[in-house]
C-alpha cells in the first residue's frame, strides 16, 4: 500500500495579523477623529453664530430700549400729542458709539434693513379703556407703540441678524378719577372719623397720623413713601384712632404721574396751568395745551377800569363780548372779609342762574361753537390791590348748572356760595345721577354755606353760623405748606371754610386734587375754634364721584397724567413683516 505524504499547512505569521490590526485600529482612529474634530469643529461654528446671534440680538434690543427711554421722557413731559408728531425722529434714533463702544460694530435695520433706522408702529388710543396693572381699576385713552429693530455686525457680511420688538403703551388717566391727589406732601392730622372712598395717590411722600380714625376703601400709592406718622415739622398733637387699609395695595415708590406740561413737574411751575399765558408762549405748545386759559370757551379779565370778554382759543381768541353783556352775570361792586387771609376780598362775582339764561339766547359763540354750549369760563381779577385787599372770584346761584356742565377756573382764589351742582332731591347724598359734569380751578378753593351772609363776615365766629351744604364738583387747587408753627391743614380742611359748621354737613362728591402752592390766599392754616376766630369745621360727608369714571361725564377740560406702562418683549424672525401682526 502506498501512503500519501504529510500534508504541510503554512500558518500565517503573526507578524502579519498585527500589522493588519494596526492597519484597521488606525484607520477607525482617524475617522472617529475626523469625526470628533468635525463635530468640534461645528459646534465651535454653531456656537460662535449663538453667540454671535446673542450679541446682534442684544445690540437690537439696546435699540429698542434707547427709543422705549425717549418715548418714555417725551410722554411724561410733552403728552401723546408730542410722541406722535416725533415717530420720524425716534426711527432714526439708533445707538451709537459716543453710548456705548460696542454699537460701532452693527448696522441698525428697519424691516426693509434699511440702515440707521428702526420701525415704529403707533396706533392712536380710542374709547375709554380700563387701566392694567398698578393703576387697575382706572379709566383713560390707551394708545400703543411697537418698536421694532434688527442688527447686523458689520464686519461679515454674513453674520446673523438679531431682532427684538417692545411694546408700550401710552396712557392717559383724567385726574378726577382719584379721590386725591396730591403733586404736594399730603396729610392726614388728628382728624375726625373719615372713610376715604376712592384711589389716592401722591407724588411725593404721605403722612398719615397713626392715631387718626382713617378708612382707605381703595389703592393708595406714593412716589416718595407712606408714612404712619406726621410731618416732622408738623406742630399739632397726635389725635387717637388708627389706619385701617381696606383695599390691602399701599405702596411706596411707584412713578409719578405728571402733567404734561414740558417743564419740570414742581408746584411752581404746575401752578402755571390755571395763570394767564405770556404773550409770545405758542397755544399749542406742551404747557400751552394744559393751560385752562387756553381751554376755555368764554375768558374775562377784570382790570382797574373795564372788562374785557373774548371767546377761546378754539376760534382764536376772535369773538369780543361787549361789557354790556357780560355784566347781566359778572359783578365787580361785590366785596366781604376773610377771617383767614385777614383781608378784604374784592370779588369778581359770576351769577351762575344768570349766566345760563343769557347763553340760552345770546348769539355771540353759536357761529364757532354750534349746538355746544360754554362749558369752561376762565376768569382773571387783575385789579390792583392794597394791603389790606385781596383778589378773588365768587359763584353764587349754582346749585342748578346748565346743561352739559361748567367749569370755572382762575389764578385766583375761588369761593362757592349756597349749595352747589347740587339738585334739590339728592342734597345731602352721594347720589349724583341727576349732576352736571363741573370742576372748581384756583389759587385756592372756599365753601361758603347757604347761611353765609356777607355783612357779618367780619364778625366774631359765633355769628358766623353755617348750615348744610352740598356741593358736588371736582377741586383743582394750591394749598399752603406745614411749617414749624403751623401744619397745612391737611386734606380735611383743603376745601378751605369761614364759619362755623358745628353740627352742620359738608356733602361732598367729587375730587380732591391738591397741585401746587397758594400764591394768593397764602396766609396759614392757624386752627379752629374761637381762639382763632376763623371756621370750626362741618361734618364732612365726602365721597368721589362715581361719575368720573364714566369718560362722558367727566368735567369740561379736566388733566390728564400720563403712564407710560412696558407691554410685550419679543425676538422675531428678522425683516419678518409678520411682526406687525395682532398688533
Amino acid at each position: 500500500m502506498q501512503t500519501c505524504p504529510p500534508v504541510k499547512i503554512k500558518i500565517p505569521r503573526r507578524e502579519g495579523y498585527a500589522l493588519l490590526l494596526v492597519i484597521v485600529f488606525t484607520g477607525a482612529a482617524l475617522i472617529l477623529a475626523t469625526g470628533i474634530f468635525q463635530y468640534t469643529s461645528t459646534t465651535a461654528n454653531l456656537n460662535h453664530r449663538h453667540n454671535e446671534y446673542q450679541r446682534a440680538a442684544a445690540a437690537a434690543e439696546a435699540a429698542t430700549e434707547k427709543i422705549v427711554a425717549q418715548v418714555s421722557a417725551d410722554y411724561r413731559d410733552f403728552g401723546d400729542g408730542y410722541v406722535m408728531g416725533h415717530l420720524g425722529a425716534y426711527r432714526n434714533q439708533v445707538p451709537n458709539a459716543s453710548e456705548h463702544h460696542g454699537c460701532q460694530d452693527y448696522f441698525f435695520q428697519d424691516l426693509s434693513g434699511q440702515n440707521h433706522r428702526v420701525d415704529i408702529t403707533y396706533l392712536p388710543g380710542s374709547g375709554f379703556e380700563m387701566s392694567s396693572g398698578r393703576y387697575a381699576g382706572l379709566r383713560g385713552t390707551r394708545s400703543k407703540l411697537r418698536v421694532v429693530a434688527n442688527a447686523k455686525a458689520k464686519y461679515s457680511s454674513s453674520s446673523p441678524v438679531g431682532s427684538v420688538y417692545q411694546d408700550i403703551e401710552l396712557l392717559r388717566i383724567p385726574l378726577f378719577q382719584f379721590a386725591i391727589f396730591y403733586n404736594v406732601d399730603l396729610e392726614f392730622d388728628n382728624l375726625p372719623p373719615m372713610t376715604v372712598t376712592g384711589p389716592v395717590h401722591c407724588n411725593t411722600n404721605i403722612w398719615l397720623d397713626p392715631y387718626s380714625t382713617l378708612t382707605f376703601n381703595s389703592d393708595v400709592t406714593s412716589s416718595g413713601t407712606i408714612n404712619e406718622s406726621k410731618m416732622a415739622a408738623n406742630p399739632l398733637p397726635a389725635g387717637s384712632g388708627g389706619i385701617v387699609y381696606v383695599d390691602p395695595d399701599h405702596i411706596s415708590g411707584v412713578s409719578t404721574l405728571n402733567l404734561p406740561i414740558g417743564t419740570n413737574t414742581s408746584p411752581s411751575a404746575v401752578h402755571a396751568v390755571i395763570e394767564v399765558p405770556p404773550a409770545l408762549e405758542d397755544p399749542y405748545s406742551s404747557m400751552g395745551q394744559q393751560r385752562y386759559y387756553n381751554k376755555a370757551d368764554l375768558i374775562v379779565v377784570v382790570r382797574d377800569t373795564n372788562i374785557v370778554a373774548t371767546s377761546g382759543l378754539r376760534n382764536s381768541f376772535a369773538t369780543v363780548v361787549p361789557p354790556t353783556e357780560i355784566t347781566n352775570f359778572f359783578f365787580t361792586n361785590v366785596t366781604f372779609y376773610n377771617k383767614r387771609e385777614l383781608k378784604t376780598v374784592k370779588t369778581t362775582q359770576l351769577d351762575v342762574s344768570k349766566f345760563t339764561q343769557w347763553k340760552a339766547t345770546n348769539s355771540y359763540f353759536s357761529p364757532w361753537l354750534p349746538g355746544q354750549d360754554i362749558r369752561t369760563i376762565y376768569v382773571a381779577d387783575q385789579r390792583t390791590q392794597t394791603a389790606s385787599t385781596q383778589s378773588g372770584v365768587r359763584l353764587v346761584n349754582g346749585q342748578t348748572l346748565p346743561t352739559g356742565g361748567l367749569t370755572v377756573a382762575t389764578p385766583n382764589p375761588l369761593y362757592t356760595m349756597g349749595h352747589y351742582n347740587a339738585p334739590a332731591g339728592h342734597l345731602g347724598t352721594t347720589n349724583t345721577s341727576a349732576t352736571q359734569p363741573a370742576s372748581l380751578i384756583a389759587d385756592a378753593v372756599t365753601i361758603l354755606s347757604t347761611a353765609w351772609n356777607d355783612a357779618d363776615s367780619n364778625q366774631s365766629l359765633a355769628t358766623r353760623n353755617a348750615n348744610d351744604t352740598t356741593v358736588n364738583a371736582a377741586i383743582l387747587a394750591g394749598l399752603v405748606r406745614t411749617t414749624s408753627s403751623s401744619y397745612s391743614g391737611g386734606v380735611e380742611n383743603f376745601p378751605r371754610f369761614l364759619e362755623d359748621w358745628t353740627g352742620e354737613t359738608l356733602t361732598y362728591n367729587g375730587s380732591m386734587v391738591a397741585m401746587y402752592y397758594s400764591t394768593i390766599a397764602t396766609n396759614l392754616w392757624r386752627g379752629i375754634g374761637s381762639t382763632y376766630d376763623i371756621y370750626n369745621p362741618p361734618t364732612r360727608n365726602w365721597a368721589l364721584d362715581q361719575n368720573y369714571l364714566v369718560e362722558g361725564k367727566l368735567p369740561p377740560a379736566t388733566p390728564s397724567v400720563t403712564v407710560l406702562i412696558r407691554g410685550r418683549w419679543r425676538m422675531p424672525a428678522p425683516y419678518s413683516t409678520n411682526v406687525l401682526a395682532g398688533f
